[in-house]
């Protein structure tokens, strides 16, 4: 590096300020450097230079959006300091004469501005200034950048550079240029100038409005760096960008540098933090930092409350609620309509529509009018309790009401009709939408499609499309992602393949979800050819198969037994870049479970927390039923101990998992135990929790205990099944009460419920215990009657309760209809039948038999060494 005789250093210097250029040479070079054309040598102060120089940089045909082929511009108007007093001399009017184009009026408009820009500055005019530099970016000929007007000033008034910058900064946020505006904060940094606090404040401002969370972060950081004391309000918005970004650990980090830096978090930071950890159900530690900001003395206002009740409403904590509610009232701080909103959604979502009514009338009382959100939870509430009824009652009180439905309303109300298959009251409630003018959006006729296809009627569903066709309304990826979805559900993948097709041809380009439900029903008809076709097809098309893609792919292979390839799946996905989640590695440990490899289904469970995916209640329920299916109860009751200390809740499929294990090991007792745990948890019994306990008690032989347990569920309003009452006729026929066993069927057939072969071999069983072989014979032709055909069970129960009688010439008719019908006897009937045939002299027909099942490889006993023995007696 060399210095010139101004002493500044010429070779890779930054622009020197005024008072660094002392010679005329310096000047010279400095310029020339940068890229300036000189017109005139005449230097003798650096005033002079400003004003008497003709400077064109490199880029003044792009400030002033000329040609490059342009007449070159006399840049000293705009780094011109003086405050119009100095004037050209003659020669160089004669010069700036001799160079006029047609757009010099614009360039000296700019020319002016700039000047007056410059004066207001030094007069210190600011408001006047910020109007000025707006001006100058938004004008029809304005500057290429915020950052060219900065090095603009940078050359021609470097005293002037702070305040200047500051102020174009500000302007550049509050004019929601954020690109711009960071540029410019980034070359300010590199010129040694930061900005003031209010002008960075509003940068962050603008960003976070424009949802630009990670660049705030990042400035902030800068900021920081820099020395400058932040303020609340600068912590605010990046303790805010943290929170929109999920990020609430660095929140919480930047609440506490607040405190380090004695800055006092108000309720804004603490509103803001609180409404993360409710977006994410962390209400412990929402409610936690609630308790810390009244003892720091900061009080809780409206929003604070309002965002603690929704947060409460939407994990089910309605008793949290409620009290945040009242200790709400006690504070002085009034509701508003958004409190009861969440009061009223926290209510419906749990199906408590007579409290919603009473919250409903209540708020009406404070003065507030329900709205068109306050219906939309209503509707919901009564969709969930499958109350279409009312629904249509609060539709026509919305009429007398005057209350104006919107698309989000209309479409909750309709789809709420449709899930319950009311579908002629869904089109009537549109049509009558129609007639007060309201416009079906393509939404609303989404949801009508989807009720259709819900419904399975196609037909109706198409005919919908057309409708909505003939409105001018094109159907979307999700109308025809309705109908795809219904047909693959109905198995009819032909059908669907076209649809596809068609929905391409009219430039609906087919999603993720197209994709994933095509791949789901080839997988539900073991086509797993196709859906490996479909994966590479989404990639040809620019999709990328997520984990859903995988995972339907994977419980198809699952259900057909497929263990192996579901496993190479998984390999598959995870060197693709797809992280198998917890979903998957379910699929994968509960068909393990299923068949019995419990050793393969810990390994995928240990391999699954390895991975950093952590298991669910469904991961252990999964684990726990197969222990029980393998006859090992205890081990799956340790488990599920286990997983209590881990702070896991048992549900009822735990509990029905272990009630059945328990009952086929033959231990009644502690299914009655595990019953009674079960519903002081407060877990619903279901139906499949009394199939185990009667199931249980009835080969224990406990009518007493069988019959509790049916009582039981009727009180429960849990209507039996065909499994219950197979049971119960089984139960009863088997321990002597025939009559009841015929009740219960008459019961079971007033029911609706067809009988099946489970009920029949009861009802056989029960004819035989009362010696009434007939009636047993007239059964089985009933049973024929019906199209059901007798089964192995069915045979081998004729067949031994015949021998039990000694009546071996009828139980050998039955073992002759069941040999030819493809049954085989058990070799414990077949042993008994042989051995009472030969009592009864029938040597060649118990010779037969046992001929024919030595060759089925049922009974290899030779007939030649009985009947030696037979002889010699």
């Amino acid at each position: 590096m060399w210095r010139c005789e101004g002493g500044f250093a010429a070779r890779g210097c930054e622009t020197p300020s005024a008072a660094d250029c002392y010679s005329p040479r310096t000047q010279k070079f400095f310029l020339r450097n940068k890229g300036y054309e000189l017109t005139s040598a005449n230097f003798t102060t650096p005033q002079k230079m400003a004003n008497r120089v003709h400077l064109l940089p490199k880029f003044t045909s792009n400030i002033l959006n000329k040609p490059q082929n342009s007449s070159p511009v006399p840049l000293f108007r705009f780094l011109s300091s003086d405050s119009g007093t100095q004037k050209l001399d003659q020669s160089e009017e004669s010069q700036a004469t001799a160079t006029k184009n047609p757009n010099e009026a614009e360039e000296q408009d700019l020319h002016e501005q700039v000047r007056k820009l410059r004066i207001l500055l030094q007069q210190g005019r600011l408001d006047s200034a910020q109007t000025l530099i707006k001006s100058l970016l938004f004008s029809k000929t304005p500057f290429p950048s915020p950052s060219d007007l900065f090095r603009l000033f940078s050359v021609s008034s470097p005293f002037l550079k702070p305040s200047f910058s500051n102020l174009l900064l500000f302007v550049c946020a509050e004019s929601k240029m954020p690109t711009e505006a960071t540029d410019l904060f980034m070359l300010m940094k590199k010129d040694g100038i930061f900005p003031s606090l209010a002008s960075f404040n509003r940068l962050l401002e603008t960003l976070v409005s424009l949802g630009q969370f990670e660049k705030t972060l990042d400035l902030f950081t800068e900021f920081l760096d820099s020395g400058i004391r932040p303020d609340s309000f600068t912590y605010n918005k990046a303790v805010q960008s943290a929170v929109k970004l999920g990020d609430l650990k660095r929140a919480l980090e930047l609440m506490n540098s607040m405190k380090k830096r004695g800055i006092k978090p108000g309720v804004f930071t603490y509103n803001v933090v609180i409404s993360g950890l409710c977006k994410e159900k962390r209400m412990e530690d929402a409610g936690n930092l609630f308790e810390k900001m009244l003892t720091k003395k900061v009080v809780p206002n409206q929003i604070t409350y309002n965002t603690l009740i929704d947060g409460y409403c939407k994990v089910g904590n309605l008793e949290v609620a409620f009290k945040m509610r009242d200790q709400m009232n006690l504070k002085g701080v009034s509701p508003n309509l958004v409190t009861f909103n969440s009061l009223l959604s926290g209510l419906c979502r749990n199906r408590k529509m007579e409290e919603a009514k009473m919250m409903l009338e209540e708020m009406e009382a404070h003065g507030f009018v329900p709205d068109g959100f306050t219906y939309s939870i209503l509707f919901d509430g009564h969709s969930r309790c499958g109350n279409a009824d009312a629904s249509l009652a609060l539709y026509e009180e919305t009429i007398r009401k005057g209350v104006q439905l919107n698309d989000y309303t209309c479409s909750i109300f309709l789809n709420g009709l449709c899930k319950e298959g009311k579908m002629s009251e869904a089109e009537e409630i549109l049509k009558r939408l129609k007639e007060t003018g309201f416009v079906p959006t393509t939404v609303i006729f989404n949801t009508i499609v989807d009720g259709y296809c819900r419904a399975g009627d196609m037909n109706k569903a198409f005919s919908m499309i057309e409708q909505m066709e003939s409105l001018g309304l094109s159907p979307s990826c999700i109308t025809f992602n309705c109908l795809i979805n219904r047909l693959c559900e109905m198995k009819n993948m032909a059908e669907a393949e076209e649809l596809v097709k068609k929905m391409v041809g009219k430039g609906v380009s087919p999603n993720l979800e197209t994709y994933n439900t095509l791949i789901d029903g080839y997988g539900s008809v073991c086509q797993f050819e196709r859906c490996f076709q479909i994966l590479n097809e989404m990639g040809d098309n620019g999709l990328k198969p997520n984990a859903v893609s995988y995972g339907s792919l994977i419980n198809g292979l699952c259900k057909d037994g497929k263990f192996l390839e579901a496993e190479i799946l998984l390999r598959d996905m995870s060197s693709r870049g797809v992280s198998p989640n917890v979903q998957i590695y379910n699929m994968l440990i509960d068909g393990q479970c299923k068949v019995g490899q419990m050793q393969d289904a810990f390994r995928l469970f240990h391999e699954m927390v390895e991975t950093g995916v952590s298991p669910t209640l469904v991961s252990y329920n999964s684990l726990i039923n197969g222990f029980c299916k393998e006859g090992r109860p205890v081990e799956a009751e340790e488990l599920a101990l286990t997983i209590t200390n881990k702070g896991f809740c048992l549900d009822v499929i735990t509990y029905n998992s272990l009630i059945a294990g328990y009952a086929n090991a033959g231990n009644a007792q502690k299914t009655l135990e595990l019953y009674e745990n079960m519903k002081k948890s407060g877990i619903k019994p279901t139906l499949r929790t009394y199939h185990a306990l009667i199931s249980g008690f009835t080969r224990e032989g406990s009518m007493q205990e069988v019959e509790n347990m049916y009582q039981e569920m009727l009180e429960k309003n849990l209507s039996p099944d065909r499994v219950v009452y197979n049971a119960l006729i089984y139960c009863c026929a088997i321990y002597g009460d025939v009559q009841k066993a015929f009740a219960f069927h008459r019961e079971m057939v007033d029911r609706g419920i067809d009988p099946d072969n489970m009920t029949y071999n009861g009802l056989v069983l029960g004819h035989y215990r009362e010696g009434k072989l007939q009636e047993a014979s007239d059964i089985i032709i009933d049973m024929k009657a019906r199209g059901l055909v007798p089964s192995g069970v069915t045979y081998n129960t004729l067949i031994e309760e015949h021998c039990k009688l000694n009546d071996f010439s009828g139980a050998y008719v039955w073992y002759r209809e069941m040999f030819e019908n493809g049954f085989l006897p058990s070799a414990c009937t077949c042993n008994d039948l042989i051995n009472g045939l030969r009592k009864e002299g029938r040597l060649q027909e118990a010779n037969i038999l046992s001929s024919e099942m030595s060759e089925k490889g049922v009974y290899d006993w030779s007939p030649s060494e009985d009947i030696s023995a037979v002889a010699k007696m």
